[in-house]
């Protein structure tokens, strides 16, 4: 039977693998079959907490507008029922940017929101 020489495309592979690998503790970092595993794992890992970074980005942006609506004088939810009510189109991440950034700005915008809370009523 002739001799089998092997190519280089399971080497690239399992090189792959262990690059993505680099940094895992003990075997896991260093033998094909562990690593294979712990990168498979790794991996379904980042997809859902890609999928977690967004609501407690959501949920951050919520508690500074709450805190800094507290400090203006109105709770979070007279804030946002009143910027909906003046048609205001910014989102949660912009004004948790303006509370914790520009607090002038963010005075404002609670301003507008309460005067369109008042006339709503």
């Amino acid at each position: 039977m002739p001799r089998v020489k092997r190519g280089f495309v399971a080497r690239r592979r399992r090189k792959k693998v262990l690059k993505k690998a680099r940094g895992f503790r003990g075997a896991l970092g260093k033998l094909f079959r562990p690593a294979k595993q712990a990168v498979r794992k790794a991996m379904r890992h980042a997809t859902v907490h890609r999928r977690n970074r967004k609501r407690e980005m959501r949920a951050l942006w919520i508690t500074r507008i709450g805190a800094a609506a507290r400090k203006s004088g109105i709770s979070y939810n007279r804030l946002m029922n009143g910027l909906k009510k003046a048609r205001v189109g910014l989102d949660r991440k912009q004004l948790a940017e303006l509370a914790a950034n520009d607090p002038k700005a963010f005075s404002k915008v609670v301003d507008v929101a309460k005067s369109a809370g008042k006339q709503g009523s």
